[in-house]
């Protein structure tokens, strides 16, 4: 996939005008790539489209318009996108009470690494976690990670045939597993393949 450049981005005024319409694209783009993982665990899978609306959003939130902020936000960002041979995921641990969270979180350590894809027919590929920064301390986990799966070429023949994808987590505390991802969320994954 082609990562953004300066010029896929609008302006801070073209995107003030614009903002509305392409959030509200942007949400139900987004609603087609997010998966609960269980009770307590969204993937949120990102592409091109998601990850140039938190560059705008950045850009804006921070008043940023000089050269070098851009660059950096895209710097900061266009890791998220995947490459073609593999899906890009943002990981939420969600938890209401922050006191259940605190003891969910330190009981949640290693999360990240035990996240899984399966192709039919193929092994389970475990997720590259955290590649920009450490999102764990001794104490506990970070509530948010990025992970990477990586795919082999027959993986990705296989997944652009319709074998059927499953997912999940098998970390002591929290194991859950989506045996089917439901059409819509497998055809956008599909199409990062392209």
């Amino acid at each position: 996939m082609n990562k953004l450049s300066a010029g896929d981005l609008m302006t801070l005024e073209h995107y003030a005008r614009e903002r509305s319409a392409f959030r509200a694209r942007v949400l139900r783009h987004k609603r087609d790539r997010q998966l609960a993982v269980g009770p307590n665990v969204t993937w949120s899978f990102e592409d091109r489209l998601t990850v140039q609306y938190q560059v705008q959003e950045m850009l804006r939130v921070e008043r940023i318009f000089e050269p070098q902020g851009i660059s950096d936000e895209l710097a900061a960002y266009n890791p998220l996108i995947p490459d073609g041979s593999n899906w890009k995921v943002t990981l939420l641990i969600e938890f209401a009470q922050p006191a259940e969270r605190a003891r969910a979180l330190a009981r949640l350590k290693g999360i990240e690494a035990r996240c899984w894809m399966q192709i039919a027919g193929h092994a389970r590929v475990f997720a590259i976690a955290d590649e920009d920064l450490v999102r764990e301390n001794e104490e506990k986990t970070s509530a948010v990670h990025f992970l990477r799966f990586e795919l082999t070429p027959p993986m990705v023949a296989s997944a652009r045939a319709a074998a059927a994808l499953a997912l999940g987590i098998d970390h002591e505390h929290y194991r859950h597993e989506v045996a089917a991802v439901p059409a819509a969320l497998r055809a956008s994954l599909v199409a990062d393949l392209a």
